[in-house]
């Protein structure tokens, strides 16, 4: 994974955050959501790790 800065993580995880509950609001398919929410999982793990 590519080191990011702080602000850009934090930018990341918020837009990954919305691109979450935007799929679910829309009612998208169950796997979908499911993607994405991995995705902002990985996310805050990378976040958490970094130690920010």
């Amino acid at each position: 994974m590519k080191n990011l800065s702080k602000k850009e993580l934090i930018e990341q995880i918020e837009s990954a955050r919305n691109i979450l509950n935007t799929s679910i609001d829309k009612g998208e398919d169950y796997d979908q959501i499911y993607q994405y929410s991995v995705a902002l999982d990985q996310l805050i793990e990378q976040y958490i790790t970094a130690g920010f």
